[in-house]
């Protein structure tokens, strides 16, 4: 994958994870599912991005954030209120 290809998919991980915060700020009631699934697809695409851009802070940060929005959204399938970790 080429440098672009990396920065572009990156950047449209960024504006997924700006987008959710935003929703989560601006949302009368929040969809916990949506909510989660943003904040996934967005740690997916930055870390699809830092394979090319190799940044371990980065990895570390975003494999975190996705393990947290999965078990997130998991909960919110299931219809559990409160996840466990």
């Amino acid at each position: 994958m080429s440098h672009l290809v990396a920065t572009i998919i990156g950047l449209i991980g960024s504006a997924t994870f700006i987008a959710a915060f935003a929703y989560a700020n601006v949302a009368k009631t929040m969809d916990k599912r949506l909510f989660n699934a943003m904040n996934l697809i967005g740690a997916i695409l930055l870390l699809i991005s830092l394979s090319v851009d190799f940044n371990l802070p980065s990895v570390v940060l975003e494999s975190v954030w996705g393990i947290i929005a999965l078990i997130g959204l998991i909960a919110a399938i299931r219809g559990n209120r409160t996840p466990q970790l």
